[in-house]
């Protein structure tokens, strides 16, 4: 092998190469190179390619620099003002918004304060000293009035001016263009441009590692420079990264020759070029940094770019041209994602901060910036691909994909795993939570085919009532906006705690109505022992002794043997004899203690959950099985919980069904305080379902759907992605609705059967075990009479004043 073969296949492990080495390696080209890039760039982002939608905000064109190629930067003219007003900045922000966008990228000459009169007194109008201060004020107001996220690109800056910044932005970047001092001379492209000296724009750089600002940097390519002299410029930017690991983005940009300019005839760099450097820049940086390719700039050749290396097209605007390069207007984002398609990669957008410091946001994102950043954020860090809430959207999101060249390859082999009833390792299971594009619909498609083969095209549903018995809770989990008590947010209803004889009524009503179950869950209320709970399947049992009393999470069980002193398979067994026929699998979030610690640090861990599940199944004592997701966590911890999940049934075989409840944030604590995500989006919950019916296949064979959290349209999805089961009508919900949704309070069986036959499904009428229901209770439930207005009895002493 030779020594430069010897290199390549280092590279392509990913590991890092000296500079030595690529200084050897550069003097190949880039059919020597391509492979070695693309296998480097699969490896750190899959079949990805990302971009930002922006709006392009061209707060000034005046600037202190003369670059010989620059269009962007000129003059002042007359009758026009040197900087956009506040509220021309805010109405172009605005604009942008109601087109999806989520970043704002500010782009403005540098310092022209220093140069011209004509800027230091508009300045002056408008109460600033200098531009940099006038540009802190208005991506300020962008943020609070737009909720749009800037990316600021100001220049030459020291680390006092770059932390100023960095409040009012979630990253900032500058070009470092070249590392060639000679192009700085008389006669080259940056003379009588003070600002471009290699070595300041590399402090700045520096400087903008020190405060810990999410930087964006790259090369201007064809300018005058050698093959040589880039990759001294890309060393150059590996080492200062290798120190502070703030480049989240290196560009590689084409010149573009422009009319009016001293350099109108200078040749442009051919593509092959441009793919060298390219290829280049991924060996250098490897496969996790983002290398980006500005693709207005190079319309014809992005297949190729794509097999270079890249993994990103950078910011794309709907509303706004790119200002530095009006020549080149940007490609629609349709066209670009068949291009991207056409290279057998699918297009995602992102944010203007990558996932990688975003999930590090304590250290790369002010606080201040952490909400705003969230509200836009995915399970992924990318940007919400729609604006489904869950709880609350009644519209799906319709698919704007485009479709791509699908070839068999690892998502394949793992669908065909898990529909060999193999069990998926946590890295397979996180790979199907990712899938986008085709991809998505090769999940959702894989799961319903083994829905039908499981359990053909019935689909059921349950009479059943909720009964939430209090909603006093000393515990203080942070996405609950149903507890009540006197150091709770009081956020939705007034401190309840119903009688024996409420609970009894509302049962012989349910009863009334066809039911088969009771389903009863409530706030931890501190003055409840186990007793209580007892106390509570007695009463129940002596109105309606046919009625199933499925009650009490994992939670209330632990709690309630804890206050009696006893073991929880006692406790359990004294429940058994008390009434209780089986228990909802609620309070298990996310089983995995690192979520846990966030969003309930006092409630029981993943260990205590799951024992308490396996006393109860081998107590006789069937349970469900949820997961609350979208809130804090990511696939990874979806993918434990599953596991979990799995293992146990494995183990104790006593899961009825699987229940995904996508999180509800509107009114909870967490989202309130900017903490959490906006729930998940609805490839998400759609994900969460068709993955579960993959990954828990053969154990447990019944995926339900959640009309509460779906709604009826998202139900008509599911069941075309692995669900079976519908759940209960309910009668009335009021944990999800405390939390802020909109979907009502009981689903009709008349309304379940339409939903069922509305996708050329069989309704069935089942109960708890998933037995048919009694004929007799079907009518009935058919039949029902509106249900009786309930009261729920205020506690006055858990009031906050």
């Amino acid at each position: 092998m030779t020594e430069t073969a010897a290199l390549l296949d280092i590279a392509a492990r990913g590991e890092r190469l000296s500079d030595e080495a690529i200084l050897l390696l550069s003097a190949l080209e880039f059919a020597d190179l391509r492979n070695v890039a693309a296998s480097l760039r699969d490896k750190g982002h899959g079949d990805l390619i990302s971009y930002s939608r922006k709006v392009f905000i061209p707060l000034t064109q005046l600037c202190r620099d003369s670059c010989h190629y620059c269009t962007f930067a000129h003059p002042p003219r007359k009758g026009e003002r040197a900087y956009l007003t506040p509220d021309q900045v805010v109405a172009i922000a605005a604009e942008g918004r109601t087109f999806g966008c989520k970043e704002a990228l500010f782009t403005l000459g540098d310092k022209p304060e220093l140069r011209y009169r004509a800027a230091r007194e508009e300045l002056a109008e408008l109460g600033f000293e200098s531009t940099v201060d006038y540009l802190e004020h208005v991506a300020g107001r962008v943020i609070r009035e737009t909720g749009l996220l800037p990316h600021i690109n100001a220049g030459v800056m020291d680390e006092e001016t770059l932390r100023r910044l960095r409040r009012v932005s979630v990253s900032q970047g500058i070009m470092l263009e070249t590392a060639s001092e000679r192009l700085s001379a008389r006669g080259g492209p940056h003379f009588g441009s003070p600002d471009k000296l290699p070595a300041v724009r590399l402090e700045t750089i520096r400087a903008a590692g020190a405060a810990a600002i999410p930087f964006t940097s790259g090369l201007l390519i064809g300018i005058g420079e050698t093959r040589r002299e880039r990759i001294d410029a890309l060393l150059k930017l590996r080492a200062l990264n290798e120190e502070f690991g703030h480049i989240q983005e290196i560009i590689i940009q084409n010149f573009r020759a422009k009319p009016g300019t001293k350099m109108a005839s200078a040749p442009e760099p051919e593509l092959e070029e441009q793919l060298w450097t390219v290829a280049m820049s991924r060996l250098i940086f490897g496969p996790a940094m983002n290398i980006q390719s500005p693709p207005n700039l190079r319309p014809d050749g992005l297949v190729d770019i794509v097999g270079a290396g890249v993994n990103d097209w950078g910011g794309i605007s709907p509303v706004t041209p790119d200002h530095v390069n009006p020549e080149a207007p940007w490609p629609q984002i349709v066209d670009l994602a068949r291009h991207t398609a056409d290279a057998g990669k699918t297009l995602v957008e992102r944010l203007a901060i990558y996932p990688q410091p975003l999930e590090d946001s304590g250290r790369w994102l002010d606080p201040g910036l952490v909400a705003p950043t969230l509200l836009h954020a995915d399970s992924a860090l990318l940007a919400r691909s729609d604006g489904w809430i869950a709880g609350y959207s009644l519209a799906i999101p319709e698919r704007t994909t485009a479709p791509r060249r699908r070839t068999p390859g690892p998502l394949a082999a793992i669908i065909a795993s898990a529909r060999a009833g193999q069990d998926l390792t946590e890295r397979e299971i996180v790979r199907l939570f990712e899938a986008r594009g085709d991809d998505f619909d090769l999940v959702c498609s894989a799961a319903d085919t083994l829905r039908q083969e499981v359990c053909g095209d019935t689909v059921s549903y349950v009479v059943t009532r909720n009964i939430n018995y209090t909603n006093i809770c000393y515990f203080k989990c942070r996405f609950c906006a149903f507890s009540k008590g006197k150091l709770s947010e009081n956020l939705r209803g007034r401190p309840y705690n119903l009688d024996h004889a409420e609970i009894q009524r509302r049962c012989e009503e349910a009863w009334s109505r066809g039911g088969t179950e009771v389903c009863l869950q409530g706030g931890i209320h501190p003055d409840y022992t186990g007793q209580t709970y007892l106390d509570i399947c007695a009463a129940i049992r002596a109105v309606t002794p046919g009625m199933h009393i499925h009650a009490f999470s994992p939670l209330e069980i632990h709690q309630g043997a804890a206050t009696l002193g006893i073991p929880v398979p006692e406790f359990l067994a004294a429940l058994r004899e008390a009434g209780l026929s089986s228990l909802p699998g609620t309070a298990a979030e996310i089983l995995d203690d690192e979520v846990r610690a966030v969003i309930c640090p006092d409630k029981i861990n993943t260990s205590q959950w799951l024992e308490v599940i396996d006393a109860a199944h081998r107590a006789g004592l069937k349970t469900t099985a949820t997961i609350m997701f979208g809130h804090v966590d990511r696939p990874i911890h979806w993918a434990r919980h599953l596991i979990h999940i799995r293992e146990q049934q494995k183990k104790s075989g006593g899961f009825t069904e699987f229940v995904p409840l996508p999180f509800v944030p509107m009114e909870t604590p967490m989202f309130l305080k900017g903490a959490s995500r906006q729930g998940p989006t609805f490839r998400e919950a759609m994900l969460m379902h068709a993955v579960a019916r993959l990954a828990l296949h053969p154990h447990i064979t019944n995926i339900q759907g959640s009309w509460v959290k779906m709604g009826q349209e998202g139900l008509r999805a599911l069941l075309k992605a692995g669900v079976n089961d519908l759940g209960g009508t309910l009668m009335e919900e009021t944990i999800t609705r405390s939390a802020g949704a909109q979907h009502g309070q009981e689903l009709s069986p008349s309304e379940m059967v339409e939903i069922i036959r509305s996708q050329g499904r069989r309704p069935r009428q089942r109960n708890t075990l998933y037995e048919d229901a009694e004929e007799t209770r079907v009518q009935r439930a058919f039949q029902a009479a509106p249900l009786t207005p309930s009261v729920n009895t205020p506690v006055a002493r858990f009031e906050r004043a």
